[in-house]
């Protein structure tokens, strides 16, 4: 049987679409050809679109995943039972918030601290900014990100075009991912950069098998070769992510945490005790800046949040795996007579 390198390109539940990775004259891999249905072991839920794979064909258009190539980033989501796994080898996120409907403040500091721990690069993309009847409001959520130095952008995906063209710089030569809610915009955005997106979108739904359901697919679109490639020659692309309302960081320890706030590292070891949760402990020095201006108290607010998801997550993984041990320890099994 074949053998060959591919781009995990689509994803739907358990079902994955590939495409064979071929080399341009300048070296770099882009996916190519027809759309190729790979199955995993045991159809475990282990590929996330972004993949490089090696696939040993296994009929015209269908193949076996022989192994995934190490991965740069891997960007997922998780609580103490399951994890959801969103893109991998990306190099940057696309946070797409809008002025209506109203979007999570609490979904956005989630994958910026995402962000942080992956070493990804972050976007903030406020849409809908025609609409100004929420437009201030927004804009106060999203400050604190723009003082801590993530790059902000308004634009209006439908009725300001010029607002789109100059996004073009920034996503150009890159694997971004689209990350947020249903209903900011992510589609109009897709559509606005990738002309065929339309049309590839329902390709990519045939051969999913996802019915109506295009929404929870995520899927992978090359830029245009007019613009898209960055300076360095790469051919940028899109990974369009389902919209969720929760984004769970329960696998992150205290210490990932706690340096994936980018305003809390100069501070860390400051505080009077090594292990302070910045609640009420003495001389706490996270607590001492919020009182000085300089973290925004929705962040510290934040942080004690997930620090609470991540304690919790781990008291609910040992409760499960003691039970397991107890049931190991009464089950006698029955003697043959």
């Amino acid at each position: 049987m074949e053998q060959l390198h591919a781009l995990l390109t689509a994803s739907y539940g358990r079902h994955y679409l590939a495409q064979r990775l071929v080399k341009d004259e300048r070296g770099h891999e882009s996916p190519a050809g027809e759309l190729i249905q790979v199955s995993t072991p045991a159809k475990q839920h282990i590929g996330a679109v972004g993949d490089r794979l090696l696939i040993e064909m296994t009929s015209l258009n269908q193949a076996r995943i022989i192994r995934i190539e190490p991965r740069e980033n891997l960007l997922y989501r998780s609580d103490a039972f399951k994890s959801k796994l969103i893109a991998s080898n990306v190099d940057q996120i696309l946070v797409v918030l809008a002025t209506q409907p109203a979007f999570s403040p609490d979904l956005l500091g989630r994958a910026v601290v995402a962000a942080e721990a992956n070493q990804i690069g972050l976007h903030i993309l406020l849409n809908k900014c025609d609409l100004k009847d929420n437009l201030e409001h927004a804009r106060k959520i999203i400050a604190p990100y723009a003082r801590m130095g993530y790059p902000v952008s308004e634009v209006s995906a439908k009725f300001d075009a010029e607002s789109i063209q100059a996004l073009q710089a920034a996503i150009q030569g890159k694997v971004s991912v689209f990350v947020g809610q249903s209903g900011m915009g992510k589609s109009s955005l897709l559509n606005a950069w990738v002309p065929n997106a339309a049309a590839l979108t329902q390709e990519y739904s045939v051969r999913l098998d996802t019915g109506k359901h295009t929404t929870t697919a995520c899927r992978y679109f090359e830029l245009p070769e007019a613009w898209g490639r960055g300076a360095n020659g790469k051919l940028g692309a899109l990974i369009d992510s389902p919209g969720f309302q929760e984004f769970g960081l329960a696998h992150m320890s205290v210490s990932e945490l706690e340096h994936a706030f980018r305003e809390f590292k100069d501070l860390l070891g400051q505080c009077h005790f090594h292990n302070c949760a910045h609640q009420t402990e003495p001389d706490c020095a996270v607590r001492a800046a919020v009182d000085r201006g300089e973290i925004a108290p929705e962040r510290l607010a934040l942080f004690r949040q997930l620090r609470s998801d991540s304690k919790t997550a781990d008291t609910q993984i040992q409760g499960i795996s003691q039970a397991k041990e107890r049931w190991s320890s009464l089950t006698i099994k029955p003697s043959k007579r």
